[in-house]
């Protein structure tokens, strides 16, 4: 066997046996269905020229984290489920200091990559469950956690809750 197969099929294997995902390679995946979210700018991990692209399947294979939390937009404790948003940068190898979350409506504030160490936000895909809509602030939504149900006190975090979300660029 030629050495540079052989060390591709050694590191395949190790990459097998170490039970990594497939993102721990250079490239992400490409993605099989529609596509929900756009990462550019300043990261590591491509699936498209200048960037990462995400179909929900994709976005369902990251470690998916539940949130139970309240919001100023919802009724109660609602349950989010959806990768933290330090897994998500993990899976682009963000090299970022900031993000620019944009929405489908043209919304969008920059956050810093720091929010998700210290405040673990997640990129929700779910809602109670139930995948969310365009008309119920879906399919994707970055969610802070909010334990405050007092109306009169907004959560400071609610600026940067981009639901809709569509695009992310790191800067």
């Amino acid at each position: 066997m030629h050495p540079r197969v052989f060390a591709a099929v050694a590191l395949a294997v190790l990459m097998a046996i170490a039970g990594g995902p497939s993102w721990a390679q250079t490239n992400l995946p490409s993605p099989t269905g529609p596509v929900v979210l756009s990462v550019t700018g300043e990261i590591g991990r491509t699936n498209v020229p200048g960037g990462a692209e995400f179909d929900m399947a994709m976005l369902e294979a990251l470690p998916q984290t539940d949130m139970r939390t309240f919001t100023d937009w919802t009724e109660g404790h609602q349950t989010f489920t959806g990768p933290s948003l330090t897994d998500l940068l993990s899976a682009v190898a963000a090299e970022g200091a900031r993000i620019k979350a944009s929405a489908l409506n043209g919304y969008a504030i920059e956050i810093p990559v720091s929010d998700a160490e210290k405040f673990g936000p997640i990129v929700a895909i779910r809602q109670n469950g139930a995948p969310m809509s365009v008309r119920d602030k879906g399919p994707l939504w970055i969610i802070y956690p909010n334990e405050d149900q007092d109306a009169l006190t907004p959560n400071p975090n609610n600026d940067k809750s981009v639901w809709q979300l569509r695009t992310m660029e790191l800067q």
